[in-house]
């Protein structure tokens, strides 16, 4: 008696913490919106134990909403699961449908994806917004590719510089991927995937007009992979009309996206500068009374860390040319105008951001003196 007693206490305290779980974290991640657009913050290629991954689907959920995403895709392997032993479930749309009814009271997107896992030169490819993943599973890889087509799925491929398959570190683009490119079977690409930057692989997207992405491919804890070491998870901002599946899905098609992991950012110019540009706000403007130096006080509103360098005619007055701008954080710079202006061009590269490889643009805040 005295033992189930202590049992029925154990289990209505592990109920009672569960319930009142955090969906708050000091490293929730906000980016501002660009004109016309919500930035979304996606992660769009994640596992759980009913692929590869170590956690239960749930689990991905609850990381999403402490740090504060707009969406998620669980995509597992549809030919490979380690965990079948002790996971058998024949639907593979399970993992899928678990996010679904943990995210059903909170404002969390859960798309619908599944990943494609074949050897090089196919490699790994996620189908996402899909509608069944039973459909997918087939033994030829240009069915299941046909197969996401019929389903209007966005499909991108994953990690193509990932050394196990190209020992080189660089994307190799077979006659496979043209073709599925050529069939509007293929939309996008990894630039980013975990902690790997490839600017190979952002040279294709450009050259090949697909999507750029960034994704964490996590198999862990974000916690464990990513926050404990001091960064954030690399996600996706998708430049949507509004905040809804739809919406997001043709913003994908679109191509409007900028790919983040922590200061690295990743886009076509015609987004990424815009999201530069609303990033920073311009706080104050004065002179040092007496002097011609001016003070302009800046203030970063995105969760990235923005690392500039000096454009302007005008030299600092004791700062580096090249300074870190905190995440939500400020920093003001002195600026040697040698004469009195009622305004100039503020002018700095965004040395950690790149529209193409090796290319930072220059981003310019018009600011006017206020005293």
């Amino acid at each position: 008696m005295k033992n189930t007693s202590i049992l029925i206490i154990t289990l209505l305290l592990t109920s009672l913490v569960s319930a009142q779980h955090s969906h708050t974290s000091e490293h929730a991640l906000t980016y501002p919106n660009i004109e016309g657009y919500v930035s979304l913050k996606a992660d769009l290629h994640i596992h759980t134990v009913f692929s590869d991954g170590n956690v239960w689907p749930t689990i991905r959920v609850q990381e999403a909403l402490r740090e504060n995403l707009d969406a998620i895709s669980l995509t597992e392997h549809l030919e490979y699961q380690p965990h079948i032993d002790d996971i058998p479930h024949p639907d593979r749309n399970r993992s899928y449908n678990l996010a679904m009814e943990e995210a059903k009271e909170h404002d969390l997107l859960i798309v619908h994806g599944s990943e494609i896992t074949r050897s090089a030169p196919m490699g790994h490819n996620n189908a996402v917004f899909i509608k069944d993943a039973n459909l997918l599973l087939t033994e030829k890889a240009e069915k299941s590719f046909s197969e996401a087509k019929k389903q209007n799925a966005f499909v991108f491929w994953n990690h193509p510089a990932w050394y196990a398959q190209n020992p080189k570190g660089n994307p190799i683009l077979s006659d496979f991927q043209k073709e599925r490119i050529k069939n509007g079977e293929l939309h996008g690409i990894e630039v980013i995937n975990s902690v790997d930057y490839s600017e190979e692989s952002l040279a294709l997207a450009l050259e090949q007009n697909l999507t750029i992405m960034g994704t964490s491919d996590i198999h862990g804890l974000i916690d464990w992979d990513y926050t404990e070491k001091g960064h954030d998870r690399p996600i996706t901002l998708v430049f949507a009309k509004e905040k809804s599946l739809e919406s997001m899905q043709e913003a994908l098609f679109a191509g409007r996206t900028v790919a983040v992991y922590n200061s690295l950012l990743i886009g076509k110019a015609e987004f990424l500068m815009p999201l530069l540009k609303a990033s920073i706000k311009v706080n104050s403007v004065k002179y040092i009374p007496k002097t011609q130096i001016l003070e302009v006080q800046l203030e970063n509103i995105s969760s990235s860390p923005l690392l500039f360098q000096n454009d302007m005619e005008y030299s600092f007055y004791s700062s580096s040319p090249v300074f870190e701008i905190p995440a939500l954080g400020k920093y003001t710079l002195r600026i040697k105008t040698l004469e009195e202006k009622e305004n100039i061009d503020l002018k700095l590269k965004a040395i950690g951001a790149f529209t193409a490889p090796k290319t930072s643009p220059v981003i310019i805040w018009p600011i006017v003196v206020t005293e």
